[in-house]
């Protein structure tokens, strides 16, 4: 899936993503506002799953530990604050 459809104010488009923590290949669904903000993305592929993330599509492989996703997000991209701080 490549290219980009434009729905309004909103773009959507085909990408691929890495698994944050072994680097699989997924497919995503990614929907990004006029300024190119991102907003939110769908899985496409089998075999992986989103990663909440409110700035950037992220993606693991399902079989991965919720442990193993937070120590590769903290090797990445830093210890992540709560949302509540």
């Amino acid at each position: 899936m490549s290219g980009k459809q434009t729905t309004g104010e909103n773009t959507t488009r085909g990408e691929h993503h890495g698994c944050i923590v072994c680097g699989n290949l997924y497919t995503v669904l990614s929907v990004y506002d006029a300024n190119g903000k991102f907003i939110d993305c769908k899985m496409m592929s089998a075999g992986g799953k989103i990663v909440p993330d409110s700035n950037r599509p992220l993606v693991a492989c399902e079989n991965h530990t919720e442990a193993e996703i937070d120590a590769a997000l903290s090797r990445v991209y830093g210890k992540q604050k709560e949302d509540d701080e």
